[in-house]
């Protein structure tokens, strides 16, 4: 079973997309036609790079790129027969799934970024990426803080990768913890919001409201949901799921191992970068099992696949 991942925020870069959008017609179409709210090709092919990780303008180019690398590769007849996605990543999954078509798909992944920088507005917080503990001892780091402020766990990678967020009094004392009782490694992210907590209840209810006025269909393969870990399953509100994906963690190992045991073996990264493989032959080592992955971001990258 072929599978498409679709990267998060993080993987972005200057210089993304722009042999890509000099090599494919297709490609080029999707990224003249978008509709951002901002001039996202000079962004995406020339920088500046501050500009670009910013959440409100990061989004829209990563929601460019991957609907440019799909429509690539369904031109050359290589579809996926299911799909997921990191954080903003899901919406590319649901857009190769047919939920939404190419417009729809970029304009609320745009939306979504700017909702996401206000509500982030203010705030803060502090997100840490700790490795070496498993799920468990992670959740007690958090629970063991008191008093402090919100934190909790984030992002749920892979095994033993894992990213704890929340009010900076709270984060300090969680990472000190991590350190000093779990020997975990810890290394602080630069990030400009408290992406998947409760702190970002905000974007949820701008996002609620914004999905009034946009359809969605039924998922046309398999697709695995951040919010549950499990397959998407006839009847779900797509919409309630993705207002809890910003204020929820991020179930990726879940997601990873639902779709292997699902029958998934070939893996396509749609980047850019290659985060998402790294994360998936850690999952499938810990599960004692093969997978082929590969990731997309350039043309080379298309001609060999």
């Amino acid at each position: 079973m072929r599978v498409f991942l679709y990267a998060g925020q993080g993987s972005q870069f200057a210089g993304m997309g722009k042999d890509l959008y000099d090599n494919y017609a297709v490609y080029r179409k999707t990224a003249d036609e978008a509709d951002t709210g901002f001039d996202h090709i000079t962004l995406m092919h020339e920088g500046p790079e501050e500009m670009l990780t910013q959440t409100e303008y990061t989004q829209g180019c990563m929601a460019v790129f991957a609907a440019g690398v799909t429509n690539i590769l369904r031109e050359k007849g290589i579809v996926p027969d299911a799909a997921a996605g990191l954080s903003l990543g899901e919406y590319g999954a649901l857009y190769a799934a047919g939920v939404w078509d190419e417009q729809t798909y970029i304009k609320t992944v745009s939306f979504r970024g700017r909702a996401m920088a206000e509500a982030a507005k203010g705030k803060k917080v502090s997100m840490i990426a700790v490795t070496g503990i498993d799920a468990a001892a992670a959740e007690e780091i958090c629970g063991n803080i008191r008093g402090k402020g919100f934190i909790g766990v984030s992002n749920y990678n892979c095994p033993g990768q894992y990213v704890i967020c929340g009010e900076e009094a709270a984060a300090e004392e969680a990472e000190k913890l991590a350190a000093d009782k779990y020997r975990a490694r810890c290394i602080k992210l630069k990030t400009s919001g408290p992406f998947h907590t409760p702190l970002l209840e905000a974007a949820g209810i701008s996002l609620s409201n914004y999905f009034e006025g946009i359809e969605m269909n039924e998922p046309g393969i398999p697709v695995a949901l951040n919010v549950t870990g499990k397959l998407y399953e006839k009847g779900m509100s797509l919409k309630e799921m993705l207002v809890r994906q910003v204020q929820s963690p991020v179930r990726f190992e879940d997601v990873l191992k639902t779709l292997i045991e699902a029958g998934g073996t070939d893996f396509i990264e749609i980047g850019p970068g290659k985060v998402l493989t790294g994360l998936l032959k850690k999952t499938a080592r810990t599960m004692n099992v093969k997978v082929n992955a590969v990731s997309v971001t350039s043309s080379e990258d298309i001609e060999k696949l």
